[in-house]
């Protein structure tokens, strides 16, 4: 069942080759029919990897594997497929991802721990395996430089457009490229949304220095955005580095070479998982929230993400009702420290509520037309400190329920 395209999404930017990285789509039917739904990339020798996961306690098959294959800090491949989480499959699951690492193994000429995996779409459903190592020597056999848009569209489930993104950075006097995929529109959470999420570069960088950067960027971006409050049990963030390019020797322990690459690398991030939340289910308006004056980061992190996951606040933005008193409430359900006549509230920079009440002649009319907008801006400032916080999210309307209601018909 197809959706209409979100109105808040953005066009696909067109990705340049990233030195290295052989990329490939086909339709296989894993579940889908008439689309291609199994991705492969393939990576030269000495190509490191970095992942972040899920924290959900019932992760899928595919993110335990990689979560072991991680451990070596090598990468040749990558195998992903749409349409069939690989969730609660038990034995069956872990098989599945044993076999196709195997089969991909051998085409690419690795290791099985250098191959990593990734499924997304419905759980508990046994991942027709034979149907999938059996597409892979085709796949493999037509691989380009080029597919990197293929790909983006082929990792979808309920997305209503593709998520890529792209940037150039310098190290020393050589520039390198930074690209990335995602998937994700809802189970989105911070750990990452039912969020599948693939970067490759051609720099040559140590496998724990990637690993630094990327799990750094990941708080900033992904685990700074929310849908529906619902952690997934597949989410993956993968970045490779192919070492292709020329350029001076990155230390083990990085530094201040990085800086350039390091930028170009969160901002491909944020872009990613702001395409997320743009395309989250049913949505109509992007909301960030901004939260100061709180005790720690953490604090404020915390609070942002209550009124972030309201249902209440998010129905409210649905509706375009100027209501801050949810917001009041949101923030003091999330269990941090907070005074309630300490605290103030704004929606597009028209403050509301300070010190325990409403502002003494506050007109609501600039609200009201911030809030017809797609993009709606909260503000709250807890009174205690200096923490602060932003995170994302999106409106709750009536679509989302549609789409999640018919997800397996």
């Amino acid at each position: 069942m197809s959706h209409p395209v979100s109105p808040l999404a953005l066009p696909m930017p067109d990705l340049a080759p990233v030195p290295g990285v052989l990329v490939g789509t086909a339709e296989v039917g894993i579940r889908y029919k008439s689309r291609e739904d199994v991705t492969m990339m393939a990576f030269p020798a000495g190509t490191t990897v970095a992942g972040v996961f899920t924290k959900n306690r019932c992760p899928g098959a595919p993110v335990d594997w990689c979560r072991g294959a991680l451990k070596g800090g090598k990468a040749r491949a990558l195998v992903v497929t749409a349409g069939n989480s690989n969730v609660f499959t038990g034995k069956a699951g872990r098989e599945t991802c044993a076999q196709t690492a195997a089969a991909m193994a051998k085409l690419a000429g690795c290791k099985a721990n250098e191959v990593f995996l990734a499924s997304t779409g419905v759980i508990g459903e046994r991942l027709p395996t034979e149907k999938l190592t059996g597409a892979l020597p085709g796949i493999h056999a037509a691989l380009t430089e080029k597919d990197w848009n293929g790909a983006a569209r082929a990792i979808m489930t309920t997305d209503t457009f593709p998520k890529a993104a792209t940037r150039t950075a310098r190290i020393g006097d050589a520039t390198v490229t930074v690209c990335g995929i995602a998937k994700g529109s809802g189970m989105i959470a911070p750990d990452m949304a039912t969020m599948l999420c693939f970067l490759a570069t051609d720099a040559k960088i140590p496998a724990a220095v990637l690993q630094g950067i990327l799990k750094k960027g990941s708080d900033r971006s992904f685990n700074c955005v929310t849908v529906d409050s619902d952690t997934s049990t597949s989410d993956t963030v993968l970045l490779f580095a192919t070492g292709t390019t020329k350029h001076p020797r990155v230390p083990a322990a990085g530094g201040p070479m990085l800086k350039d690459f390091t930028r170009a690398v969160h901002e491909v991030l944020m872009d990613l998982a702001l395409m997320v939340a743009r395309d989250g289910e049913g949505a109509q308006k992007l909301i960030q929230i901004d939260v100061t004056g709180a005790v720690s980061a953490k604090s404020a992190h915390r609070i942002a993400m209550s009124i972030a996951n309201s249902p209440l606040v998010k129905t409210a933005i649905a509706g375009e009702d100027a209501n801050w008193g949810r917001i009041v409430m949101a923030v003091g359900k999330a269990g941090e420290p907070a005074d309630r006549d300490k605290l103030s509230v704004a929606v597009g920079g028209t403050w509301m509520a300070r010190e325990g009440g409403v502002i003494p002649g506050y007109d609501e009319t600039p609200v009201v037309a911030h809030m017809k907008g797609r993009e709606v801006e909260i503000q709250v400032d807890i009174g205690l400190g200096r923490g602060k916080a932003r995170v994302w999210t999106c409106d709750l309307t009536h679509g989302y329920i549609d789409i999640n209601g018919s997800y397996r018909s």
